[in-house]
This record gives structure tokens, C-alpha cells and sequence, in this order.
């Protein structure tokens, strides 16, 4: 059984002071939840008074993105080690804002997702599609090429140790979300994806994550499909009482 997995992305937003008193209310309203797990994913600036503030808990914290290099002539990037020594478990990369905004490629998400490993940390691994490829009903070569692109050569046991996230591109901070039926579809075809770059087991234990404007509303009905193991969620995880009402779906 994959235990559900519920990552609050947090994005370019809150100072210091506003990251700890969004992940205090999250810890006193988590008290005693044991089915999902919760992860938050502050900035940079805020993961090591996050890390302070969580301690003790059952909230995991974790970077939004990494630099595949452990040190260096490499200005302004962040390393594994370096999320790693704040107390950070897990880090996303290939979010499609980092390929929309920053060049990020599925050989660099690749890259990413093998430094995160080799330093102790958990990739949140981040695929999807645009509208136009989804008019275009290109979707499953836009996928697939994304999952064996970033995680093809991986070990079953590395494989294990990652989770993927499907994030229509379409469906971020638009308002608009994927029908139950659609994610199903798409996290179906991520899994058959995973069993033919490892096998049955190892495609079973790997956690597919939703994101693209979940709300409370409508996390409920994406959660009730059996390939949909939790929620990657952007602004709705900006206020605590509404990501623990998604947390708590």
C-alpha cells in the first residue's frame, strides 16, 4: 500500500517569518495524522527555519529545486549536500516552470534527480504537458519521452526511491484541473512507463503524484483513482487551512 503523499510547493512566496507561521498552523492541525505523509517545499531563504520549526513532527521539508554538481564555480545554484546539511528529505525537479522559465531538459532533470539520490534526498520527479500537445493528442509521447528521458538507466532500487509527479502544464494556477478520469489515464500510462523501465514490483511502489490546481474541492474525487497516490499542490498550500483540508481528504 503507498501511502499517500501530499507536497505543499510554496514557490517564489513568503518570508522567513511568514514560512514559520504557515508551517506552525500546519503542525498543530496535523497533530495525530498518521495516513498521509505531508512534505513543504519553502524557499531557499526559509528551508532552514522551516527545518527548525518542523522538528519533532511528521513534516517533511524539501527543496523545489537543485544543481546536479555537489560544489563549484557555479553561481547562485543550490547542491544536494547543501539542501541536504538544512534538513531537507526530499527536492522537486523538472517542475515545468524550471523548463518553462529556466532551460531545464530531461537530460538535466536526469541529471537532477541522480544528485538528489546520491546526496540522501528523495526527487520529486515533475512531467507533463502543454494544451497544445494535449489538442494535438500528443500527450503519451510528451510523457513517456519525459519519464524514460529523466529516469531511463536507473536501478530498481533508485527507482524505488523517487516519486513522480504529473502536472499538466495546462491545469497550473489556471483554475483549470484535470478530470479524475484524465489523471487516471495519465498516471495509468506513467505506471506502465515505470513497469517497462523495471518491472511489476518496483512500478507498484513508486508513488504518482497529481499537481495542477488541486483544491479541496477537487482532490477528493483524483484521490478515489488507484494510480493517483497524493497531491502536488501550489497555491492552495499557501493557506493552512486549506491544504490541511486537502491533506485531510
Amino acid at each position: 500500500m503507498r501511502r499517500p503523499l501530499f507536497a505543499g510547493n510554496w514557490k517564489l512566496n513568503l518570508l522567513k517569518a511568514g514560512a514559520i507561521d504557515l508551517v506552525s498552523a500546519l503542525r498543530k492541525g496535523l497533530e495525530g495524522e498518521k495516513r498521509a505523509e505531508v512534505l513543504v517545499c519553502p524557499t531557499f531563504t526559509a528551508i532552514g527555519a522551516v527545518a527548525e520549526a518542523v522538528k519533532g513532527s511528521e513534516i517533511a521539508v524539501g527543496g523545489q529545486d537543485l544543481y546536479w554538481q555537489d560544489s563549484g564555480a557555479f553561481t547562485g545554484e543550490v547542491s544536494g549536500p547543501m539542501l541536504a546539511d538544512l534538513g531537507c528529505r526530499y527536492v522537486i525537479v523538472g517542475h515545468s516552470e524550471r523548463r518553462q522559465f529556466f532551460g531545464d531538459t530531461d537530460e538535466t532533470v536526469g541529471k537532477k534527480l541522480r544528485a538528489a539520490q546520491k546526496s540522501g534526498l528523495e526527487p520529486i520527479v515533475c512531467v507533463g504537458e502543454r494544451l497544445d500537445e494535449r489538442e494535438r493528442g500528443v500527450m503519451r509521447e510528451v510523457v513517456g519521452r519525459q519519464v524514460d528521458g529523466a529516469l531511463g538507466g536507473l536501478t530498481k532500487d533508485e527507482l524505488k526511491r523517487l516519486t513522480v509527479a504529473y502536472e499538466p502544464v495546462w491545469a497550473i494556477g489556471t483554475g483549470k484541473v484535470a478530470s479524475p478520469e484524465q489523471a487516471q489515464e495519465v498516471h495509468a500510462f506513467i505506471r506502465e512507463r515505470l513497469r517497462g523501465l523495471s518491472d511489476e514490483t518496483t512500478a507498484r511502489e513508486v508513488r504518482i503524484l497529481y499537481g495542477g490546481s488541486v483544491n479541496p474541492e477537487n482532490v477528493r474525487g483524483l484521490m478515489e483513482k488507484p494510480d493517483v497516490n497524493g497531491a502536488l499542490v501550489g497555491g492552495a498550500s499557501l493557506k493552512a487551512e486549506t491544504f490541511l483540508k486537502i491533506v485531510r481528504s
